[in-house]
């Protein structure tokens, strides 16, 4: 017997909510209508697909098999469609564009505006996130990442190249002295970069310059969010690392040791092959290029 489409639409919904509950408000349907189409598939196929408890629903090793498959199916048939409705001469339909934290809030929200002028017509969704999202199971259909793509089958521009400041406020300073090198930053209160998926490599290299390899200083404090480093240096916490590209943010806080050797940043926009003939892709990555040229 041939799989009902609808019901591996309802079984996949299940699979990623962990439960029939959320699975039925994302599909509009009521948990047992949820639960009796699992059941129906299940009856089906034979095997069962997922192990009930108390705390909700995990998936059997049948379930992991058929919700993979399932999975990529409806991934490409995402993006079948999207690519479909893109046949008129205007860029239209959902763009989904992934990339981190930092940059998203500080970079680009401000300037999204601008594109949706240009093209009002596209629908932008966007997708805050420090870890990689899979763009070739249609986790986002762009990405702007603050390094190279590690995958080999995703398609790259580089964008630009952004430096670091190492800053702090004026309150501080006055309390505690500016750095004239960086073995002073050895007296100094130090904001860093949480150990938590770091967005970019060497992101704490501030707590190593000037310092043997392997003896790195000690944060006073850690935090795993680009806005929160801000406001604690604005606060007067402490001395940060911050790339000049969150701009006109970093307006009234004062650059100490300008001198000091940090990694720069490489941005990279990023999309699957299947993408390749997207306009809206094209539009996005043109807007970027302009925006970045322009400082």
């Amino acid at each position: 017997m041939p799989l009902d489409w609808d019901k591996l639409r309802v079984f996949h919904a299940v699979a990623e909510a962990g439960s029939f509950t959320h699975a039925g408000e994302t599909l509009a349907l009521s948990q047992s209508a949820v639960s009796r189409q699992i059941q129906a598939l299940e009856e089906a196929l034979s095997v069962p697909l997922f192990h009930r408890h108390a705390r909700g629903l995990i998936l059997t090793e049948a379930g992991e098999t058929l919700n993979r498959t399932v999975r990529e199916v409806f991934a490409k048939l995402a993006m079948t469609e999207a690519l479909l409705t893109e046949g008129r001469e205007r860029p239209a339909g959902r763009l989904k564009i992934t990339t981190t934290t930092g940059f998203g809030a500080a970079w680009l929200a401000p300037r999204l505006g601008r594109f949706l002028d240009l093209y009002p017509e596209i629908n932008v969704t966007v997708v805050l996130d420090d870890a990689d999202l899979d763009l070739a199971m249609r986790e986002a259909d762009v990405a702007i990442r603050m390094h190279a793509p590690r995958q080999p089958d995703l398609i790259q521009r580089h964008l630009a190249n952004f430096a670091y400041k190492v800053l702090g406020s004026p309150a501080y300073l006055r309390d505690h002295g500016i750095p004239q090198r960086a073995e002073d930053l050895d007296a100094h209160r130090l904001i860093v970069w949480g150990d938590y998926r770091p967005p970019v490599d060497d992101i704490n290299w501030l707590a190593e310059t000037g310092r043997k390899p392997g003896q790195g200083r000690r944060a006073s404090v850690e935090v795993n969010s680009l806005t929160a480093i801000l406001k604690a240096v604005q606060a007067g916490l402490g001395l940060a690392a911050l790339p000049d590209y969150m701009g006109s943010d970093l307006d009234g806080l004062v650059q100490v040791l300008p001198e000091v050797k940090a990694p720069r940043i490489s941005a990279y926009f990023v999309y699957p092959e299947e993408m390749r003939a997207s306009k809206r892709v094209a539009v996005f990555r043109d807007f970027l290029v302009s925006e970045l040229a322009q400082g």
